[in-house]
């Protein structure tokens, strides 16, 4: 019983071809979702000027606090969005080389 050598080449390459290709799948997933949290921070974001517009119509003499503390609040919540874009790059740029480096 001989052992085909060009069958079990052509299978290794296959095998690497779908592991090279789950990898690009997953990170590709990953990028995705790590770009949606952009959402949240433009939701949040457009919540708190609401709000301070509120209070500002409510007590225009207290608007300089009200505008700083909003404009903090909405620093700190962008992080987030900035972070969930930082992630996704790094996904789709160099994830994908690293790990398929590893697997060579």
């Amino acid at each position: 019983m001989a052992i085909d050598m060009n069958a079990a080449s052509e299978a290794v390459q296959v095998a690497a071809l779908n592991a090279q290709a789950t990898i690009m799948a997953g990170c590709g997933i990953g990028a995705g979702l790590a770009l949606i949290a952009g959402i949240g921070p433009g939701i949040g974001e457009g919540y708190a000027v609401g709000k301070a517009c509120e209070a500002i119509g409510r007590q225009p003499e207290c608007r300089g606090q009200v505008t700083s503390t909003m404009i903090m609040g909405c620093a700190i919540a962008e992080t987030t969005g900035i972070y969930g874009f930082v992630t996704g790059l790094l996904l789709m740029l160099l994830a994908p080389g690293l790990f398929i480096r590893r697997l060579g």
